[in-house]
């Protein structure tokens, strides 16, 4: 038996900027949304839940940056508290996606000429797209 579709909200965390991406289960694709300007990695939280009101997601993911060999580094744990805060005020499932190479897929993708802010929007739909099609981390 298969799950019902779902709507997911993905974020790339940064500590200036969080890119975000909206997905749908059904086709296994996101499209970027926005870039949310952030202060020490916390965000205008009153724009992250107009996104949340907005697209009414099933559940959010975020991407979770690790080194190369699958250490953390000291902006994952940054990124882990952001995400402990986001589900405390949406009260949603939360799910973490790898995130290693998705800013190079994300400059891959790109036009040419665009504005960084774009890039993470970009990166957060590469990291959702890539949770979507099993490179899973957990909760």
């Amino acid at each position: 038996m298969s799950q019902r579709p779902a709507t997911l909200l993905g974020f790339d965390f940064g500590d200036r900027r969080i890119g975000v991406a909206v997905g749908q289960t059904l086709t296994g694709t996101a499209t970027p949304l926005t870039t949310l300007s952030a202060s020490h990695g916390r965000p205008n939280w009153e724009a992250v839940r107009a996104l949340v009101e907005a697209w009414r997601p099933d559940a959010l993911v975020v991407g979770l940056p690790l080194n190369m060999d699958g250490t953390e580094q000291e902006v994952t744990a940054r990124a882990r508290r952001f995400a402990r805060r986001l589900q405390a005020r949406h009260e949603l499932p939360l799910h973490f996606a790898d995130e290693r190479l998705s800013t190079r897929e994300a400059r891959a993708r790109e036009n040419v000429g665009a504005p960084r802010e774009g890039r993470d929007a970009l990166a957060a739909q590469v990291i959702l797209e890539g949770w979507m099609n099993g490179a899973v981390l957990g909760s």
